[in-house]
């Protein structure tokens, strides 16, 4: 290992984005590899959070919704992350879960595509993906889901009587990335439209949908964007869709005039109609804070590192321990993988759990996925070498063979 420690010196002396991780704070002597799941806690947000709370809850009340933007902060966290998929300010939305704008997406696409009831979904997706789309089904008489079995090309499943395509851009397990402009353009050959999840792109992975002409996407805030535990999901729907688009769950706040109190429902104008319920305005305030960073951060130079470290841990793994019998999953290709990177091996649950009582925190996905996380805002080459320097020593000295790392936690 003393190679690659050397090797990770050199690479985080010449990292831009190395400055970053003094913005995050870092439990003493943990190596984090599950930025993909959970993002660490910026340093600034605390002192957010207790102003929003102390300041603008405790002494503004009622007022703060004027006085403090609570009103319009879907619309102005929105513009915050924005830029990282490629869209311009006053197209996103931000509120409610990943789960819940999926399924205000495959709704409003189903809408858009009269005379189409199918939903065509990846079999292998994130569970959540499809547990809506199939919620939704059930709901809408006549509607279907369709599912790719993994490996099955998406035209292969595309016929006359597909109204939406629902894709994860990375996959949450292998993190293979679609490509979204060719896949998108297939859709749209066959009349479909395509809802992209963004959960394990934004932050991490470059993502431009316009460019990709993409029609609707979706996305979580609590991974790379380092929102905090269930902080607010985002919601994006392309402008040529704005004025035909309706969206199922026409809540109070997406109304064109909200304070004039009329019994019919008026869709505001462009996003903010993909608006709910009442913002979360704590959560909102977190992550409005945990994103104020994101405007000086070089993105290609982000995007980059993200691929050379996972390059990095992938021959790391490979050399110091591929006699044990571990198996890449993810692309080995760096331009077809997201920022993490998963192995498959046998007693993959025990050497997680075994890495964890040692400090280093990944996470596994069944059946057999040790899946690893790299965060390039506030993860170094050094932290990863480590890491690998600790699986390397669970797997040679079998201390994953423990009664005491078998025991199934509810969270993997």
């Amino acid at each position: 290992m003393t190679d690659f420690l050397r090797r990770a010196a050199d690479l985080d002396a010449a990292d831009p984005i190395a400055p970053f991780a003094a913005e995050f704070h870092v439990p003493d002597g943990l190596i984090y590899l599950d930025g993909n799941s959970l993002g660490l806690m910026p340093t600034r947000v605390p002192a957010r959070v207790a102003e929003t709370a102390t300041g603008e809850w405790a002494e503004g009340l009622i007022r703060s919704w004027t006085s403090a933007g609570w009103f319009t902060m879907p619309m102005t966290v929105g513009d915050r992350i924005a830029p990282l998929i490629g869209a311009s300010a006053g197209e996103v939305a931000v509120g409610d879960s990943t789960s819940v704008n999926l399924f205000k997406g495959l709704a409003a696409a189903l809408h858009l595509r009269p005379g189409r009831h199918v939903v065509l979904a990846d079999g292998a997706n994130f569970p959540t993906d499809v547990y809506m789309a199939q919620g939704l089904a059930d709901l809408v008489p006549g509607t279907t889901v369709r599912y790719l079995e993994p490996g099955q090309p998406v035209s292969s499943g595309l016929g006359d009587d597909v109204a939406v395509l629902l894709l994860s851009h990375v996959d949450y397990r292998t993190a293979r990335v679609r490509d979204m402009a060719a896949v998108t353009a297939d859709v749209h050959a066959r009349g479909a439209l395509v809802l992209w999840d963004l959960s394990h792109t934004t932050g991490a992975v470059a993502c431009d949908l316009p460019a990709a002409d993409a029609d609707m996407a979706v996305g979580c805030t609590y991974k790379y964007l380092n929102g905090g535990p269930g902080a607010p999901a985002f919601m994006w729907v392309h402008p040529r869709h704005h004025e035909a688009l309706r969206q199922p769950l026409s809540g109070w706040m997406g109304h064109a005039a909200p304070f004039d109190f009329t019994r019919g429902y008026a869709p505001a104008a462009g996003a903010r109609r993909l608006v709910c319920g009442t913002p979360q305005v704590l959560s909102l305030a977190a992550l409005d804070e945990a994103l104020a960073v994101w405007a000086l951060v070089d993105l290609p130079a982000l995007y980059a590192k993200s691929r050379a470290m996972t390059s990095f841990f992938v021959e790391a793994v490979e050399t110091r321990c591929g006699h044990h019998g571990v198996t890449l999953i993810s692309p080995r290709e760096p331009a077809e993988r997201g920022s993490h990177v998963s192995f498959d091996y046998a007693h993959g649950y025990e050497v997680v759990q075994a890495l964890i009582a040692r400090g280093v925190i990944g996470d596994f996905r069944a059946p057999a996925a040790m899946r690893f996380g790299f965060a390039p805002l506030y993860l170094s080459f050094t932290q990863v070498a480590r890491a690998v320097a600790h699986l390397a020593d669970v797997l040679d000295t079998r201390a994953w063979d423990d009664p005491r790392f078998r025991v199934r936690a509810v969270v993997t």
